[in-house]
């Protein structure tokens, strides 16, 4: 029983390796990094504005494993890229706002700045991953289009 636990673990942290070396895969782990920075950031300011962190830090991670284990093409009831560009789209919009926020009230307080910093940093990601995401999304469409020709 213990070998097979093994070897599955052993698959998962493959797939994992392989997975973050395709450019999605990059691009989810950076925001999972930058995502738990700025959640310590915010959290030694003692401030309230972790929630935007730990919420896209988690459905960052909810995301990784969906797209490395690739159950987005088993399970077949959620559009799993409109998904994620709902997800990221929000999300820059969240972190741009909320780091804006943060800079002009943290006068003094540098662990908030910081936060403020890595936020803007997480905006201009995640803002590049919807870019990402609407190529993909373009070129879907593309492939999938109807012959015009009669």
């Amino acid at each position: 029983m213990a070998d097979t636990e093994t070897v599955v673990a052993a698959g998962c942290l493959e797939k994992s390796k392989c997975y973050v070396k395709t450019r999605k895969g990059t691009i989810l782990a950076a925001e999972i990094l930058i995502s738990l920075i700025i959640l310590i950031c915010y959290a030694a300011s003692f401030n309230g504005y972790s929630a935007v962190a730990i919420c896209e830090m988690v459905f960052a991670i909810i995301f990784f494993v969906v797209f490395m284990m690739e159950m987005d093409k088993t399970i077949q009831a959620v559009n799993w890229v409109w998904s994620d560009l709902f997800r990221t789209a929000i999300g820059a919009a969240l972190y741009t706002i909320t780091s804006l926020v943060c800079m002009l009230r943290g006068t003094g307080d540098d662990a908030l700045i910081a936060g403020a910093v890595f936020g803007l940093l997480a905006g201009i990601l995640f803002a590049y991953d919807v870019y990402t995401i609407i190529l993909v999304i373009k070129s879907n469409r593309q492939d999938t289009a109807a012959p015009t020709d009669v």
